[in-house]
């Protein structure tokens, strides 16, 4: 490792295409996974992990917004890309021209992409997404039949997608049943009509183990492919902490040690005193890292395999930890913020509990000032 980094995160490339393997296991031969890569794909680094997805077996990809498809499209080109979020008015052009697959909620919307085709003389590829309960895009299920037949009369549309999103499908079984009901109400009579869809997908990373009837012909995994396993009330954890490893280690260095008397105040605020003499690290990481501040007095961290609490607020730059138990530690040692060091381990979802939100903010909050060192094969 190169000893100059300050605070630095490690992708373990031949991780994500194991998680990525055991996915295709779980789905089969014949179901298409559309890799989410939103978010500098959760923080792992958006152009090298899919240069890493072409090859090992992603066949679409999923995104937030045109400049991440356009990332894609700067990797390799040809492959399907389709813009979870809706295209604003002045996006539409350059989505067509993009070759991106649009979301499609509205027949305003569909009539809009219908007349950029018909300028650019394009044929585009749409997706419809039905709002079964998530409550933020889609037609309602029960307007979604009007919505495809309208549709399929513009010109210059394809309609190759039909989707919905579980709401809560990590905690709330009954109403993620009820979204499963509403949307195979509406698909039964459409495949009993001949529709046919290229991508009918329902499923993200927790959906594939917990509503295994929705998988259908797509899958849209997303904190699955990076190993990252959410806190959730149904069975998931377990089943997945077997199958899954975590692809991103956060890491930083000691900076300074000191010896520091009882009743010494530590950080801003002076929100923790020291209740005896005590031993204290400060660490070359901080909420400018994207270390949450919320975690502070909550956190701990890894230094010589020994489990250490952070003491006081976060910082900008910096933060605080107890290393009285940590028998030699010196300026310049490696500490482990997520990830492993020996027999420990800290997880992003440890970190989300101790920050008060959830794993995806975790990974997503790693600042571009972290350099992102890839390990364990070679990244486009």
């Amino acid at each position: 490792m190169n000893h100059s980094y300050r605070c630095w995160a490690e992708v373990d490339l031949m991780a994500l295409r194991e998680n990525l393997a055991w996915i295709r296991h779980r789905v089969g031969p014949d179901v298409k996974i559309m890799t989410v890569v939103k978010a500098d794909a959760y923080g792992h680094g958006l152009k090298q992990i899919a240069g890493l997805l072409m090859q090992s077996g992603t066949d679409v990809f999923g995104v937030a917004n045109l400049s991440e498809a356009q990332a894609i499209r700067a990797v390799g080109r040809g492959w399907p890309v389709l813009m979870l979020g809706a295209c604003l008015p002045d996006e539409v052009e350059r989505a067509v021209r993009d070759d991106v697959m649009p979301t499609i909620s509205t027949f305003a919307e569909a009539k809009m992409f219908s007349a950029a085709a018909a300028r650019l003389k394009r044929v585009v590829s749409v997706h419809i997404k039905v709002d079964t309960g998530m409550g933020r895009l889609g037609v309602a299920a029960a307007q979604a039949c009007e919505l495809i037949e309208a549709v399929g009369r513009l010109s210059g549309l394809r309609l190759v997608g039909l989707y919905t999103h579980f709401a809560a499908v990590e905690d709330d079984a009954a109403f993620s049943r009820e979204q499963r009901l509403r949307f195979n109400r509406l698909l039964r009579p459409l495949l009993k009509a001949g529709h046919a869809f290229e991508y009918l997908h329902a499923n993200s990373s927790g959906a594939l183990l917990l509503e295994k009837a929705t998988i259908f012909n797509t899958v849209r995994p997303g904190l699955a492919v990076y190993g990252v396993v959410p806190s959730a009330k149904r069975r998931i954890v377990s089943v997945l902490k077997r199958h899954l490893c975590p692809a991103l280690a956060w890491k930083c260095r000691v900076s300074f040690v000191k010896e520091v008397p009882a009743g010494t105040s530590l950080s801003y605020g002076r929100t923790f005193v020291a209740p005896q003499s005590m031993r204290v690290a400060t660490l070359t990481a901080g909420y400018g890292d994207g270390y949450l501040r919320a975690a502070s007095g909550r956190a701990q961290v890894l230094i010589g395999g020994k489990i250490c609490p952070v003491v006081g607020r976060i910082t900008m730059d910096q933060m605080l930890v107890d290393v009285s138990t940590v028998k030699r530690v010196r300026a310049g040692d490696e500490v482990v913020l997520v990830g492993r060091q020996g027999r420990r381990g800290i997880s992003a979802t440890q970190v989300a509990e101790w920050s008060g939100t959830i794993p995806w903010e975790v990974l997503t909050a790693i600042t571009y000032r972290v350099p992102r060192v890839y390990l364990g094969g070679h990244a486009a």
